[in-house]
């Protein structure tokens, strides 16, 4: 009898746990694979949400600024000289009257006494010319005068010779004769009659340019009385001293910049705009400035065509004559400028990355406000802090608008 050879059983278990396993283990794969990964949580402490709204959108560009005075005087020096003595410092009210400061300059001291002398010897030029024109016009007037009764005497005796020449009384020859004698007189009275008109212009014209010299030397002379004057340094306007960028002792020429003065109580606003938001602004657009005291009504008046650092400078007037309390020169101030006005318009605050005409994922907030599913919302035109909503969202959705850019990988989150 012949044995047959049997393979032992614990083998063919042992393959078909290997099986079994392989196969559990696929299973396990495919369930955590095709299992959805859990949100992440963000605290409901640490962001804010806005609500979609409709209705009239203001659109607002906004920008920092300071206030500068309207009225601003630079005080130059009218004349070169040295400092004396400082008597205001910056921060005091003045007027056209006050001092601000007093200069030396002997130079001008002396000026001014030559300035005198030469108008003192015009002027005694001027008399004595006047007096030796005026004995001349004397002179010349006696002249006339004598001419003047010879011709008279003459003609009466033409007349009366005449009249006996009728009456055969005297010669013709006579009558002749006294005829001839008065009408030479009367020719010579009329030489020396346009003679004294031609010496009156004469004197009116040499007068005429002797007071000329007189003026000049007199108009000399209160130049240096007023460059001599000016040595006492007066604003020619009411405000506050800003400056006094000099020192005393300092010598100081023709033009320099002794003193800035300001109206402080005229004021304007220089606010800085985005070059992006720049080109919606034009003259004339209302607009508010915020003092930290008070809200003032505003208007652009100007906006510099050059951009600095990012930025436009736009000049606001403002329109209140009544200031809040603390407006002065140089105050740090917040402007915005209005620039339309949207009527029936979804809009809602403005997300942290959310810019105007673009698309950008946003979470929004599920019923129950315990989880939010991205969601692509497409904006308009935006203003300080509202935005126009095109689509993606409806009046009465809650979105996440503080920076969610750490959950990018996301499309839910849940609120904790």
């Amino acid at each position: 009898m012949v044995d047959i050879k049997r393979k032992p059983q614990g083998k063919a278990k042992q393959y078909v746990m290997y099986a079994l396993g392989g196969i559990a283990l696929i299973a396990m794969t495919w369930f955590f694979m095709t299992l959805e990964a859990a949100p992440p949580t963000v605290e409901e402490a640490i962001i804010w949400t806005g609500t979609v709204e409709r209705g009239e959108l203001l659109r607002q560009v906004r920008g920092p600024g300071t206030l500068v005075p309207v009225d601003v005087l630079f005080v130059s020096a009218r004349t070169a000289g040295r400092i004396d003595q400082i008597i205001l410092d910056a921060g005091a009210n003045v007027t056209p009257e006050s001092v601000i400061m007093i200069l030396a300059n002997p130079d001008l001291e002396l000026q001014v006494q030559q300035a005198e002398w030469q108008l003192r010897g015009a002027e005694a030029n001027y008399t004595q010319q006047r007096v030796t024109l005026e004995q001349g016009r004397l002179q010349q007037q006696s002249q006339v005068a004598q001419t003047q009764a010879a011709f008279h005497q003459a003609r009466l005796s033409a007349d009366r010779d005449t009249q006996l020449f009728e009456e055969n009384l005297v010669s013709q020859i006579t009558m002749e004769i006294s005829n001839s004698q008065a009408q030479s007189l009367q020719s010579r009275f009329e030489i020396e009659q346009a003679r004294l008109e031609k010496l009156e212009e004469s004197m009116i014209a040499q007068l005429a340019v002797q007071q000329a010299t007189v003026d000049q030397r007199r108009a000399e002379f209160d130049l240096r009385l007023r460059d001599l004057d000016s040595l006492k340094v007066r604003p020619t306007i009411t405000g506050v001293l800003q400056a006094v960028p000099v020192e005393e002792g300092q010598q100081i020429a023709l033009g320099t910049t002794l003193a800035r003065v300001a109206d402080p109580t005229k004021l304007r606003a220089e606010l800085r705009i985005a070059q992006t938001q720049a080109g919606e602004v034009v003259i004339g657009q209302p607009a508010t400035v915020d003092t930290r005291n008070g809200i003032v009504p505003a208007r652009v008046i100007r906006i510099d065509p050059a951009v600095v650092q990012g930025t436009v400078t736009v000049d606001v007037e403002l329109l209140s004559d009544d200031l809040p309390p603390g407006a002065r020169p140089d105050l740090s101030v917040d402007g915005r400028i209005e620039i339309e006005r949207l009527s029936d318009v979804l809009y809602v605050d403005r997300p942290a990355y959310g810019q105007a005409n673009q698309s950008v994922g946003l979470f929004k907030v599920l019923t129950g406000g315990v989880e939010a599913i991205r969601t692509t919302v497409r904006f308009g035109a935006s203003s300080v802090d509202k935005i126009v909503v095109q689509d993606g969202l409806q009046v009465g959705d809650e979105i996440i608008l503080s920076d969610m850019s750490r959950f990018d990988t996301a499309d839910k989150v849940r609120i904790s």
